[in-house]
């Protein structure tokens, strides 16, 4: 009986992953518990701290290996912020855990982390600004493989070609610049520079919203083909919801810092439950003129993440607010397998 008893804790445990994002699995390349990074305000003669920004207050998720994660939500939200928090690129967290292959991130010292930034990657979202004007386009791609030492010297050149074409780019592109490209363009080496270090895990932070809706579509089909070759993990950021639908196999929602909703994404776009979710999922713009469209416009304006309201950061907007949300802050209930949302209409404590 107790080994039985055994085995089905292990696997409730499992199925209670966004919950827990404890112990670690295979199954999971990132687990991230009650991330926090707050920034602090300066003020004052001699520049003491006299708040905080609190950009993440609070993320819990866990992310399949070989799957693609969207985050999404308004601007000012946090998703960029904690997508360079889990990559160690903004600094000292301020709390939470964040395991990658089930090793602390920020455990580690200056030597293991140069190791792991082979495996965790990211692409910006400013194809223009994220590239050095002064280099050529091979010098970009390969001076992480050479700093790495992936490669020999008598293989260097061959290495970065066949990156180049599996990016859709010609070796003859080795010896231009930057701005002798398009954007499209501009963004595939940004996709090859990323891969080049043959990384596990890519955050794509908004990799699509600078480019026309034509070679976003091939910029997404380039990055599915990516993952099917090389069983990459995406956390994808964007504001766009039908290209995260598109794109993604989970989808979380941020709201002033936290993430209000998470589940897969056929479950979100079919029966989104937080009313912020619902808000947002109802300007998504439908292909035919005749159809009604239901938009939910939120009252009021986004409050500051310097001073964010008791209680549901939500109630300020929120149509649906009550006097506990006023008080008390929801915490996460899993509505149904796989599916979670922080409100209190969902809470039934």
């Amino acid at each position: 009986m107790d080994k039985h008893a055994d085995q089905h804790k292990a696997v409730e445990q499992e199925t209670k992953a966004v919950e827990t994002a404890g112990a670690p699995s295979e199954d999971y390349i990132l687990q991230v518990k009650d991330l926090k990074k707050y920034f602090p305000i300066k003020g004052g003669m001699v520049s003491r701290t006299v708040g905080q920004v609190k950009a993440v207050d609070g993320v819990t998720f866990n992310l399949k290996r070989g799957t693609t994660m969207g985050l999404v939500g308004e601007s000012g939200c946090g998703k960029t912020t904690t997508g360079r928090t889990i990559l160690r690129l903004a600094g000292e967290k301020t709390g939470g855990d964040v395991l990658f292959n089930g090793q602390e991130v920020y455990d580690l010292s200056a030597k293991e982390m140069r190791q792991l930034r082979t495996k965790m990657q990211i692409i910006f979202q400013d194809p223009f600004s994220s590239l050095s004007p002064r280099m050529p386009v091979g010098e970009i791609i390969g001076e992480a493989v050479r700093e790495h030492g992936l490669v020999s010297k008598a293989e260097f050149n061959d290495y970065i070609d066949h990156v180049m074409d599996d990016c859709g780019l010609q070796p003859f592109h080795k010896d231009r610049y930057p701005h002798e490209f398009s954007g499209g363009q501009r963004q595939r080496i940004c996709i090859a520079r990323a891969l080049a270090l043959n990384p596990e895990f890519v955050v794509c932070d908004e990799p699509v919203s600078a480019l026309d809706v034509s070679i976003q579509a091939q910029i997404i089909n380039l990055l599915n083909e990516l993952q099917e070759k090389r069983n990459l993990t995406y956390l994808f950021i964007s504001h766009d919801l039908s290209v995260v639908e598109h794109i993604s196999d989970t989808v979380g929602v941020m709201y002033l810092g936290n993430l209000v909703e998470y589940g897969k994404t056929a479950d979100l776009f079919k029966n989104p439950l937080h009313p912020y979710t619902k808000a947002l999922f109802s300007a998504i713009p439908v292909p035919d003129p005749h159809a009604k469209m239901n938009r939910i416009v939120l009252e009021g304006s986004i409050p500051s993440p310097a001073n964010p309201p008791a209680g549901c950061k939500f109630h300020t907007r929120c149509p649906m607010a009550c006097e506990r949300c006023k008080q008390e802050a929801p915490r996460q209930i899993e509505v149904e397998p796989g599916h979670y949302v922080v409100c209190h209409l969902f809470d039934q404590k």
